[in-house]
């Protein structure tokens, strides 16, 4: 892990780059979008009153771009350029989508053809499990409809846990310093420099996000896809990577575990929430409030307070793999373990709340007076907070 001083100085710069710029265009492009009638209104199934713009992710796109040209300087961002192309594309997707509503199935097709494009261009696919299950190198025609099908997956997956103000956000600020640790661990400088870049282009977006009320805005599909596509190159790469690769040989850790704990509510939540659907025999893209996130707001929760509970969540789920990779378990158990614990804190915890919903019991009414709590927005702090976010 030898960095230049040089590198690591422009990685920091382009973060301060990132952050500033979305600091400053962040209030334009809402205003821009508004202009434009660019916004979710409210209907039976969203959680807001009025209508909120919804082109965060162009302001969160223009400063990775920001940061990314003022990181060019400073070190080789070859590598890192084909992602960028790819989250071009699907912010221009999703940005299309939010204006004018693609089909699913457009927008599925679009995101195979990427994912394909992507693995054509980089020569990067989940060939390798690691030793999962006993498979390390894999044939080609295995290996490129796995991944085909774990990228669309997890781009999808992001893009259905933005549901309220702060989640999509503020998991994949979490996704990327986790990622970016284990980047930096093993020298990774310029996917260290992606999940850098993501942060410090997310960090304003998520507060006027969470605390604004004039200034809020919503990151859009534009926006959670081209998240999607970001965590979704941490995983391709973290397990594709063999500085990253050799490194897990030599201290047991399972890679595709590893990943799966950091995806863990976003994958498993989907796959609940979709074969629910295929079992009631509707659509799979069928929109519905039978989230993880919708049952906290159900249960009284406040934004702030669901978002906070979710992402608790997914780090019990990261930390029981990591106990149980201290504790010397193989790769094939810390996999069971990540399984077990994301249908855990996914399917049986959903269900299990349902149920006591449903009888009105003493865990429900604990429940609510918890979610009660979470409801601060009376408080000083956080109109403080408020009064910043919307510049009064």
């Amino acid at each position: 892990m030898n960095f230049d001083v040089l590198e690591l100085s422009g990685v920091l710069i382009a973060f301060l780059v990132a952050l500033l710029v979305v600091v400053v265009i962040h209030p334009q492009v809402a205003k821009f979008a508004i202009k434009r009638k660019i916004v979710d209104n409210p209907d039976f199934r969203k959680l807001q009153r009025t209508p909120i713009p919804v082109m965060g992710g162009v302001a969160v796109f223009f400063g990775l771009v920001a940061g990314l040209g003022v990181a060019s300087f400073f070190l080789d961002i070859t590598t890192i350029l084909p992602m960028f192309l790819a989250m071009s594309i699907m912010l221009c997707v999703g940005v299309a989508d939010d204006v004018s509503e693609l089909s699913p199935w457009l927008r599925f097709a679009i995101e195979i053809a990427m994912t394909l494009m992507m693995i054509y261009i980089t020569d990067m696919s989940l060939d390798n499990l690691r030793g999962l299950l006993g498979y390390t190198d894999m044939p080609q025609w295995l290996s490129l409809p796995l991944t085909v099908v774990s990228v669309v997956g997890m781009i999808n997956a992001t893009n259905l846990i933005d549901g309220v103000d702060g989640l999509s956000s503020g998991f994949c600020i979490m996704a990327s310093a986790i990622f970016g640790t284990l980047f930096f661990m093993v020298g990774e400088l310029r996917m260290v420099l992606l999940c850098v870049l993501t942060i410090g282009a997310l960090l304003p977006f998520f507060f006027h996000n969470v605390f604004g009320v004039k200034s809020k805005m919503f990151i859009g599909d534009g926006g959670s896809l081209m998240m999607g596509v970001v965590l979704s190159s941490y995983v391709v790469v973290t397990i594709n990577s063999d500085s990253i690769g050799t490194l897990a040989e030599n201290c047991g850790t399972g890679l595709v575990p590893f990943t799966l704990a950091v995806m863990c509510v976003p994958v498993f939540d989907t796959l609940r929430v979709m074969t629910m659907r295929i079992i009631r025999r509707t659509s799979p893209f069928h929109p519905d409030k039978t989230h993880l996130h919708h049952l906290f707001i159900e249960l009284g929760f406040s934004h702030v307070g669901t978002t906070f509970s979710v992402l608790s969540l997914n780090l019990i789920v990261v930390l029981a793999w990591y106990f149980a990779f201290a504790l010397g378990a193989s790769i094939d158990t810390q996999f069971y373990v990540v399984v077990g614990c994301g249908l855990g804190v996914t399917a049986l915890f959903y269900k299990f709340m349902r149920i006591q919903i449903v009888r009105q019991s003493a865990i429900y009414r604990a429940a609510r007076k918890l979610g009660s709590k979470t409801h601060v927005a009376e408080k000083r702090g956080w109109q403080m907070l408020q009064r910043w976010a919307d510049h009064k």
